[in-house]
């Protein structure tokens, strides 16, 4: 039979985990089904019936594959031919050292190259509990909104009493109401990144009055309130900046207020107390989101709020944000080594159900679940990508990541995006620097990390090739 003829393998959810496994399957010369709920059904989230939205930040993080995880997360799905990555480099806009993209773009995109594919099939319509008996092999990718039938069958499933947390959305600033008299760009120490110049963030500048007063309307501010939800614990990549000001009211400005490597070119000589940075959300420059100020104060709080800060007193607002709902299940526990349900193996997981998080993790996670399953329809055996590779430290993770207890309440798994702390300790790296001295502080770690991700590009491109043959 060939790989034409076989049984396709189903895909839940059209997300980024859902749209890269679908590719990586279909490349593979497997036919694939994608099940996409909207339009027929819509969530919170997302404005648009396209795959891959992004609902959330633009950014697809660091692109420096030298010394940063997630750009060495980058390099990889690269190498892999990762359907993802090639469309989010077709659609970037300038993020100084990141990879950010002009979201509806890169939709489009995603989704034309998917609805051309001829092993691609996209249905649309929710499946409302679990798949039916007779697809053998299915990649749930449900991702943050996975639908309230499904999630309940996965819990009668596993036995498990709980998948949800919640996050929240950053607010969109229309350019042309931004005071650039006031807001100056310029990227934090004048890094280019891909498609970026080293001036890619607009940034606002608040002296030390304005930003205590800007704490004190986020402390006193109404927020949206879920109180049969209390409780449930926020990931803390990705907190509300309100949460962050009730931990303290320094915490902002050692977060996404930090005002290191920036110097107004307004005023030179004074430095500033805190900074606002705004990045660029569209391929026109029209619009800019604000970095890191995902949060979930009601409307009229956060225009009200927002225009506190100087440079953004006549701010016009493209999208204020929101909350929304995060499912992911207790993968270590659930999952076997592959991503497979324990409890009914035909199920696969891929994305942010799985306990990853970010877009990139999500796609990553898609990736690895695309080829595995297409292998598994093909009759091969595909090896686990090494843990000295990203791709391989992540899923390491996901399926034996510590299980912690948060806040004295049960034991549980936690997302986790890339991080160097994923990888396994390495041995031989370089203690001296090219003039003979000794590395010490920032340049000691510069040199473990760039040794991390030399190593995992090499054993990368080996089992590549072996994948490939």
């Amino acid at each position: 039979m060939t790989a034409q003829n076989k049984k396709p393998v189903h895909i839940i959810g059209g997300g980024l985990a859902g749209s890269e496994a679908a590719w990586q399957i279909a490349q593979a010369g497997v036919p694939v089904v994608i099940h996409e709920m909207r339009p027929v059904r819509g969530t919170d989230a997302h404005k648009t019936e396209g795959l891959a939205e992004l609902v959330c930040s633009n950014s697809f993080r660091s692109d420096d594959a030298e010394s940063n995880a997630v750009g060495q997360l980058h390099w990889e799905m690269r190498r892999l031919g990762s359907l993802i990555m090639a469309k989010g480099d077709a659609h970037q806009v300038p993020a100084g050292g990141a990879l950010a993209v002009d979201r509806d773009g890169f939709s489009q995109a995603v989704t034309a190259a998917l609805e051309a594919h001829p092993r691609v099939t996209i249905e649309r319509g929710e499946i409302a509990g679990l798949p039916p008996a007779e697809w053998d092999k299915v990649i749930i990718a449900t991702g943050p909104l996975t639908s309230s039938g499904l999630a309940q069958g996965l819990l009668s499933l596993t036995g498990e009493t709980s998948l949800a947390f919640f996050d929240a959305i950053a607010p969109i600033v229309h350019f042309d109401s931004i005071d650039m008299d006031t807001a100056w760009f310029q990227s934090r120490y004048d890094k280019a990144g891909p498609g970026g110049t080293g001036a890619d963030y607009i940034n606002c500048p608040l002296d030390r009055d304005q930003y205590e007063a800007f704490i004190d309307a986020l402390l006193a501010a109404e927020k949206t309130e879920f109180k049969e939800w209390e409780g449930t614990p926020y990931f803390d990549g990705c907190l509300p900046i309100e949460v962050m000001a009730e931990r303290g009211r320094e915490t902002l400005r050692w977060g996404p207020m930090k005002p290191v490597g920036l110097t107004n070119k307004h005023n030179p000589t004074v430095k500033a107390y805190a900074v606002v940075q705004l990045r660029q959300d569209n391929a026109l420059g029209t619009l800019f989101n604000m970095t890191g100020f995902q949060t979930k104060l009601k409307y009229g709080e956060q225009s009200r709020i927002f225009r506190l800060i100087p440079g953004l007193q006549n701010a016009e607002f493209a999208r204020l944000g929101g909350i929304h709902r995060n499912t992911y299940l207790n993968s270590p526990k659930l999952l076997d080594e592959t991503l497979r349900l324990k409890a009914d193996p035909r199920l696969r997981f891929a994305g942010q159900i799985t306990g990853c998080e970010g877009y990139v993790e999500s796609a990553a996670i898609g990736l690895l679940t695309g080829r595995l399953a297409a292998a598994e329809r093909l009759g091969h055996d595909l090896p686990l990508p090494p843990p000295t590779t990203a791709l391989g430290a992540l899923v390491n993770h996901i399926t034996g990541g510590h299980i912690v207890t948060i806040d004295e309440g049960p034991r549980s798994f936690q997302p986790m995006n890339i991080n160097f702390g994923l990888f396994p300790p390495i041995e031989g790296v370089a203690t001296t620097g090219p003039d003979g001295k000794r590395l010490k502080g920032p340049a000691k770690s510069q040199a473990r990390k760039q040794a991390l991700t030399a190593r995992a590009k090499r054993v990368m491109e080996e089992w590549a090739g072996g994948a490939e043959e």
